[in-house]
């Protein structure tokens, strides 16, 4: 469906308010369809994305500050994320014994688990695959990566 169709309006002011208004209406549309897959399994989308980063890091252990930077939405409270995390099992934390105000936060083996058990509602493959092919999510990727490469 047509953008002014989902939104109501009948015109933009011209093609580049209207890819803002489209790229921001689908990222709002992918969002919810995220956070509604990983409230089923108890957790937000942010926790989701602070599992995916801390199994990457495996077995580095990794800081609050490794994980604000590698976060696909801006957090502000990323010792909150893991507060919640920790108490649900899903993460361990202990001193860093180079930095001692750091801390070292690594993915517990209930963590892996969760992940593994989340992963392919996590990926989307029931929604992406039906409205665009592979060649056109290649392609978006790619336009969305030209469209970053000016990000302030």
């Amino acid at each position: 469906m047509k953008i002014e169709d989902e939104i109501k309006v009948s015109r933009f002011v011209n093609d580049w308010q209207r890819a803002s208004v489209n790229l921001l209406y689908t990222a709002s549309w992918l969002n919810s369809a995220l956070e509604k897959r990983a409230s089923a399994f108890n957790i937000t989308l942010p926790q989701f994305n602070v599992l995916r980063i801390l199994r990457g890091q495996m077995p580095k252990a990794s800081t609050n500050n490794l994980l604000k930077s590698r976060m696909i939405s801006d957090t502000s409270d990323i010792s909150r994320l893991v507060n919640r995390l920790e108490k649900k099992g899903y993460v361990m934390r202990s001193k860093n014994e180079v930095d001692k105000r750091a801390t070292d936060i690594v993915i517990t083996n209930s963590g892996l688990s969760l992940l593994t058990q989340m992963e392919e509602d996590m990926l989307l493959l029931d929604i992406l695959p039906q409205h665009i092919d592979e060649k056109q999510a290649a392609l978006l990727s790619e336009l969305l990566d030209v469209f970053r490469r000016g990000k302030e």
